[in-house]
């Protein structure tokens, strides 16, 4: 039974086309834009977030990079304060936003945490999905073999990969 839940992935969209002209977060014209939806309670998500910080060290020049945090506005101020949080804005020119009842993850059709999206300066999708091979574990995958071509200056074409994560929103949270 655990094999089977480590194992699937969650949903997964291919994220819009083009970097979406209403979102609050700004797409570099100079580089790559990659943006990183978590919820801040996934456990599963350390790991992704353990694949970014490895991503970043390899190419730390190629994309600007934003984790994005989901907050219901119901909840106090710092819910989503967590090690996830700490861990994601101790990484070395990674942008750490809150996302209030998850508007930039629907704008970005984001479903489940740890998925990812990479961006072309130009705002065409390259990569959407996940950077870990299974539900919090690291190691040698696809997704993040990916991006990482990408940022090195490769361009395989456009790459999606099964994302491994809690969703973004679940229902408890729209009703608080």
């Amino acid at each position: 039974m655990l094999a089977g839940y480590s194992n699937s992935p969650g949903d997964a969209s291919a994220g819009p086309r083009r970097w979406p002209t209403n979102s609050a977060i700004p797409i570099s014209p100079e580089r790559a834009t990659l943006v990183m939806f978590v919820h801040p309670h996934c456990p599963c998500t350390r790991a992704s977030l353990g694949e970014l910080e490895k991503i970043v060290a390899r190419c730390p020049k190629g994309a600007t990079t934003w984790v994005v945090f989901f907050r219901p506005s119901a909840t106090s101020d710092g819910w989503e304060e967590t090690d996830l949080w700490r861990t994601a804005d101790s990484i070395p020119g990674v942008h750490v936003v809150r996302d209030v009842d998850g508007q930039l993850a629907g704008r970005f059709h984001v479903h489940t945490s740890g998925e990812t999206l990479l961006y072309d300066a130009a705002g065409d999708l390259l990569f959407s999905g996940g950077i870990t091979l299974a539900c919090g574990h690291s190691g040698d995958n696809a997704g993040a073999s990916a991006v990482t071509s990408y940022l090195a200056g490769h361009s395989p074409g456009y790459c999606q990969t099964p994302v491994f994560g809690c969703p973004i929103v679940n229902l408890q949270e729209r009703e608080q």
